[in-house]
């Protein structure tokens, strides 16, 4: 589904502070960020800074060591972030030695100096002991560190040679001179072949040709005749040159001059303005300068009907520049751009955005391009096979035509051998190559920042659909994130996901439950090859699958994958790993001992719940460690010397048999995110003390729980997800939730499922009369009957509400009318729901409710997907009756799905003649609606309305 940029998703993009003063300087450091350029460069340069401080007492001839490195590693820095603006493919192989070095020494020495700073400050939190065993612990701590500044010493005379062998190396090789081979330069661009495509070549372009059409014909009968721009959005190797070239040839006949003009990264603006010249006067101007090209150009134009393509536009200031030479007259005059880019794609009036080939026409261009446009079809290549090869091309044409030229030729029976080797970085074909080619201009067209985070996608298996919050606080752990003054971690990590979505690099996923809500992403199939090619060849990501032999070159690994495996892993020291994912059986695992640097711990676990459970015991020695996520491995306890990770962001549980949580988690004052949602753990009484939690994700909250009152000491709170219940009763502790949440001022998402709640008494202090809710919140699912609520819901109070869950009674319905920027909304009332109150939601895509309705009007709920409602049907001797009108539905033009809860007569003959009254009427609606029934008898209808009621 399409990104909203005008209205972001309720998970992303607020900005929330984060009290940077709260950290201690060693903390911040270690917390600095790293890249895919310059490796760990960037913060090992700020925490060598930290260690010539007064704090660390280093002795004098270490940290004149010190000061020579950060004088030689600044140099190093620049230069690698030179050759990281460099595409790999054109760099010298010994400039590409160096860098891959230099690198490597980077995080060698990070995690020296990080041992440094941890062992220094304590691992282990502090507590109260008494004060015989408080001297003897500080006696032995100044020892310790004695010892520990003579290490550092040592460890650094050693890395102070390898960086002087590495300063010498740079200078040898030239690297501060580096710049683009020149012979890589010169290479063709391949989407040039696509203007020269035969009509006749073309396969399922038809219908997009046809409503583009459509598209920029609409206007031509109005007296204004206004200029129309559009552009066509789409990822790269849909087809969208061939698709704007396609329509081109098809209008340019009615129009008094018209330029086709690619534009591609980088462009000379100079010589894109020279093109159109050339294509509309015939000829180039050389000797001007841009403003002189853009009076030549606006002269042209002023009185006539024009139509130009600006084919692949990369950024916004080069398409501002470009239309800035294009005169807005009331000719009709038209303008199409191609874009990969959402943000640029967007500044046109009208966006197309171009859809995959379905399933149909993906065959058929596969079979044209195997049989050389003859669609004679030999029909006995295996359907499994066949199956997983469409699958993999994923409706791109580009992908289609590249796996095609790679099975042309070779004998059916062995396209299975062929497909499951095939990899678009690794075979050497011409089609191939165009593709790497095409898929490799979107990805060096990226920061430097967003390429790190992209390639860290290789970790996951193909088809895998990534969950959106936990790939963000991998980043954030791994140290991709750069921090900015008053602006949280996550929210720049949202940010990030964002903008890989609207390049076209990722494809956002929708939950099923929540519409409108960007809860993951998948990769395609063809650019997963290219990140794990790039990730491989960059040494950024290791990947240990199938049967693969886990050999001493795996021990350097800095990221270290395991996926489905068959054969155990030696438990072999990885000291330099700094992340650990697996996706296998747990008793295919190293101890956690074999791990000294470790950031990332993420044990998912299998498909299936392991028979044996993982060893936790030397968990509490990963000081280091940021991100802990124990999946499905069959785990019923957690080990206390998990408090002694003090720099731990993130700890999330997954499904495993945890019925409580160590009290000394308790003393984890960095967490920022506690997930315990599929345990049986109760929320601990100490919850409070987790004063740095943005992101909280609960099962159950029993009705003798503290967690009422402790909430409200949470106050860096961005979401609180409960996805069983919660049990509040009293009028003392019914205020006690309603103070709490009232202090959540960062608040975005509470996202509760079930909430039972009463009073003692209605005569009770209300506090909802005087309670404010953070003007941030995005998602509200709080549904419970509780006077004075409703009025502190509403569009004045809350601008950026899009997502309610509320449970409402008859005198406050009026209030909905207002909330326009609604995207979902799950309305629990007793009431019927009439065209008034129901028919003012212009974003609306989900609506569900209880109540019955009377019927839609045109113009109601526009983009409206998917209804649950309920329906009362009377029987009568004329037969089956609704209070609503079905036929209505069809004004619902956007309408995918209906569930009707339908309450018809005992009597099995009247309901089922209910239902299929129903059903005859969904099926004559215009738009093809997804439907189904659910029956019930009319006394549970009568007994659920007289609870509600009570």
């Amino acid at each position: 589904p399409p990104l909203n940029c005008s209205s972001p998703s309720p998970r992303a993009s607020l900005q929330v502070h984060e009290p940077i003063a709260a950290y201690s300087p060693a903390t911040q450091l270690l917390r600095a960020t790293m890249d895919l350029a310059t490796g760990a460069m960037g913060s090992l340069l700020l925490k060598l800074g930290q260690l010539l401080t007064e704090e660390y007492k280093l002795q004098t001839g270490v940290k004149e060591d010190v000061e020579y490195l950060e004088r030689e590693l600044e140099s190093m820095h620049a230069a690698l972030r030179k050759v990281g603006g460099v595409p790999r493919d054109q760099l010298d192989e010994q400039v590409k030695l160096w860098a891959n070095q230099v690198r490597d020494l980077s995080f060698r020495m990070e995690d020296v100096v990080d041992k440094f700073l941890v062992r220094v400050e304590g691992a282990e939190p502090a507590i109260k002991p008494h004060k015989l065993k408080k001297l003897m612990k500080k006696m032995g701590n100044l020892f310790s560190k004695s010892k520990t500044r003579h290490e550092i010493s040592d460890e650094i005379r050693d890395i102070k040679v390898r960086v002087k062998e590495a300063a010498d190396r740079r200078d040898r090789y030239r690297v501060d001179d580096v710049v683009a081979n020149p012979v890589g330069a010169t290479t063709v661009d391949p989407r040039l072949l696509a203007l020269y495509k035969d009509q006749k070549e073309l396969v399922g372009i038809d219908d997009s040709l046809n409503e583009l059409t459509k598209m920029m014909s609409d206007g031509d009968a109005d007296a204004s005749k206004q200029l129309k721009i559009l552009s066509i959005f789409g990822f790269g190797g849909l087809g969208k040159t061939t698709l704007a070239k396609a329509v081109y040839d098809k209008l340019k006949a009615q129009f008094d001059c018209c330029a086709f003009v690619p534009v591609g990264r980088n462009p000379s603006v100079k010589k894109v303005l020279n093109d159109i010249l050339l294509e509309i006067d015939g000829q180039k101007y050389p000797e001007f300068d841009e403003r002189q090209l853009i009076n030549k150009l606006q002269g042209l134009l002023e009185n006539k009907r024009y139509l130009i393509v600006t084919d692949d536009i990369w950024d916004k200031k080069t398409w501002e520049l470009v239309k800035t030479a294009l005169v807005c007259n009331n000719c009709g005059s038209r303008i199409i751009t191609t874009t990969r880019t959402l943000e640029v794609a967007t500044m046109a009036s009208e966006v197309y955005k171009l859809q995959p080939l379905s399933l149909d026409l993906s065959k058929d261009l596969f079979h044209r391009r195997l049989s050389c446009a003859a669609i004679e079809w030999n029909n006995h290549l295996p359907a499994v096979v066949y199956d997983k090869i469409l699958h993999k091309c994923g409706g791109i044409p580009l992908a289609i035509i590249t796996i095609a030229s790679l099975l042309a030729g070779k004998p059916v029976e062995f396209w299975s051998k062929v497909y499951t080797s095939i990899g678009f970085g690794h075979e050497e074909n011409e089609d191939v190559e165009n593709t790497r080619k095409i898929l490799l201009f979107s990805y060096y067209d990226l920061p430097c920042h967003l390429k790190t985070c992209l390639l860290y996608l290789s970790i996951y298996p193909e088809d895998h659909l990534i969950e959106k919050d936990s790939l963000i606080w991998k980043w954030i752990a791994e140290g991709f994130i750069h921090e900015e003054p008053g602006v949280g971690l996550f929210e720049i990590g949202e940010r990030y996901f964002n903008e890989l979505v609207n390049k076209s690099m990722i494809m956002a996923v929708e939950g099923d439950e929540h519409i409108g809500i960007i809860t993951g992403c998948r990769v395609h199939d063809m650019m997963v090859d290219m990140i794990c090619l790039l990730s491989k060849e960059e040494k950024f990501v290791t990947v240990l699958d199938s049967k693969e032999q886990y050999t001493t070159s795996h021990c350097n690994a800095r990221r270290l994958v395991v996926h489905r495996r068959a054969q155990p892993l030696a438990s072999t020291s990885t000291l330099q790993a700094r992340s650990f994912n697996a996706m296998c059986s747990v008793d295919l695992l190293p101890s956690l001992s074999c791990f000294q640097v470790l950031r990332v711990l993420a044990l998912e676990g299998n498909d299936t719940l392991d028979k044996c459970s993982y060893k936790l015991e030397h968990v509490g020695k990963l000081v280091h460690l940021r991100h802990l996520k124990l999946g499905r491995i069959g785990i019923s306890e957690l080990p206390k010397e998990i408090g002694h990770l003090k720099l731990l962001l993130v700890l999330d549980l997954g499904r495993n048999s945890i019925s409580e949580l160590p009290e000394s988690i308790g003393r984890l004052s960095e967490l920022k995110c506690l997930n315990i949602c599929e345990t049986d753990i109760e929320v601990p009484y100490w919850i409070g003390n987790l004063t740095s939690l943005e992101e909280l994700c609960l099962g159950r909250v029993h009705g003798h729980s503290n967690f009422v009152t402790e909430l409200g000491k949470l106050t860096e709170l961005r979401k609180l997800h409960i996805f069983k219940s919660v049990y509040v009763y009293g009028g003392s502790r019914m205020n006690s939730w309603a103070e709490s949440v009232a202090k959540l001022s960062k608040i975005q998402v509470i996202d509760i499922d079930f909430f039972l709640g009463c009073r003692d008494s209605s005569h009770e202090e209300n506090p909802w009369e005087r309670i404010v809710l953070s003007p941030q919140i995005r998602v509200l699912h709080m549904s419970y009957l509780e006077p004075g609520m409703v009025a502190r819901i509403n569009p004045s109070l809350l601008p950026n509400l899009s997502h309610l869950k509320l449970h409402v009674c008859s005198p406050e319905l009026e209030v909905f009318g207002s909330f326009r920027e609604l995207v979902a909304l799950k309305l629990e009332t007793v009431s019927t729901l009439h065209h008034d109150t129901i028919g003012a939601f212009p974003k609306l895509r989900f609506f569900r409710t209880e109540a019955t309705l009377d019927s839609f009007q045109e113009g109601d709920m526009p983009v409206l997907e998917s209804l649950q409602f309920e329906v009362v049907a009377q029987s009568s001797d004329d037969g089956i009756s609704f209070g609503f009108d079905f036929a209505s539905l069809g004004n619902l033009p956007l309408l995918k799905r209906v569930v009707v809860t339908l309450y018809a007569p005992r009597a099995d003959v009247d309901q089922k003649k209910a239902e299929n009254t129903a059903k005859r009427a969904m099926d004559m609606l215009p738009n093809r609606v997804e439907h189904s029934i659910i029956p019930r008898a009319t006394e549970n209808w009568r007994r659920r309305l007289k609870h509600r009621l009570s």
